[in-house]
């Protein structure tokens, strides 16, 4: 399952707000995939790591990606390097882009709802249907001004749709509230959020009443997630396509046992919530513990993330 990478040279470094920067990448040579509102790139930087970022430039672009990198202080090597050690000219490879987090545009009305970092993909989404004018609002929340990334692109936008800012320490550190924004939208729109694990169960608690279809999330980091009971604690895998058998510790993940057997397998975030490590299940059944497949996916039980995911089965077969 090798991952077919393009390298791209970071043609521009921006400063988009304290503690923000944006990396503007283009092919040394070819043309990109249209950019699509929502999708994200994996960087592989040096050390094996491989982190996925959110496109954040205009939907059907096709000479750059640009993707904007908050400086993590709990960095595990991806921000800590782009921030630190990255400079224009320098070349990356690059793959995707993947869209797990795709915008309908046939909505009425979007309503946009980011956190932090989480502008990213709702600058991209906020370009798009600006383009076509479709209705929509953007409520960006940040702790502060001061980190509040795209901010005069955003307001340069707001002629073509509803764009509202709102700074904690501006508002008596009282968060965005959710429901009066979810209450006051038009019957039919679409909600997105992206943005911090409160932020997004905050919004979750707030549209619980909408229909599953109209409310979409991607997260940053994966929510804790509660002991499983009358789950195999070590169970086998087999590749269907060397016939390998594997066995599974109980604290050990697929991915990490797939790894340690020499199989080539792509991976990002070890979470559940990029998409990377998607694989396809033959036989048996997972145990999804992932933040990407739909209810009706995971109830299908034809797909799994193995970074995160395990089996109620004793045995699964995977197309690997």
């Amino acid at each position: 399952m090798e991952v077919t990478t393009r390298p791209m040279r970071v043609e521009a470094i921006r400063f988009e707000a304290e503690g923000v920067l944006s990396f503007e990448l283009r092919l040394l040579q070819g043309e990109l995939v249209p950019v699509d509102a929502g999708a994200h790139v994996d960087l592989h930087l040096p050390g094996g790591h491989t982190r996925s970022y959110s496109l954040c430039n205009a939907p059907g672009e096709t000479h750059r990606y640009v993707v904007a990198v908050a400086r993590d202080a709990a960095s595990r090597g991806g921000s800590a390097y782009l921030h630190e050690y990255v400079r224009p000219g320098q070349v990356i490879d690059v793959s995707g882009p993947r869209n797990n987090f795709a915008l309908d545009r046939c909505a009425a009305h979007s309503v946009l709802i980011a956190g932090g970092i989480g502008v990213t993909p709702m600058y991209a989404m906020a370009q798009g249907l600006a383009a076509t004018g479709r209705r929509w609002e953007i409520h960006y929340a940040t702790r502060t001004r001061r980190v509040a990334a795209f901010v005069p692109n955003l307001t340069a936008l707001a002629r073509q749709g509803t764009v509202r800012l709102h700074f904690d320490d501006e508002n008596g550190g009282r968060p965005l509230d959710l429901k009066a924004i979810i209450a006051a939208a038009p019957a039919g729109s679409h909600f997105y959020c992206c943005g911090p694990g409160a932020m997004i169960d905050a919004f979750q608690g707030a549209a619980g009443g909408l229909p599953p279809g109209q409310v979409h999330v991607e997260y940053f980091k994966a929510p804790a997630r509660a002991p499983q009971d009358n789950v195999p604690g070590r169970f086998e895998v087999m590749l269907a396509r060397s016939g390998r058998v594997l066995h599974v510790d109980e604290d050990r993940s697929i991915l990490d046992t797939l790894l340690d057997a020499g199989v080539d397998i792509p991976f990002s975030c070890m979470e559940g919530i990029c998409g990377s490590c998607e694989v396809a299940v033959i036989e048996g059944e997972p145990d999804h513990r992932d933040m990407l497949l739909s209810a009706a996916d995971q109830k299908a039980g034809k797909k799994m993330m193995v970074c995160c995911s395990r089996a109620k089965s004793e045995r699964l077969v995977l197309d690997v």
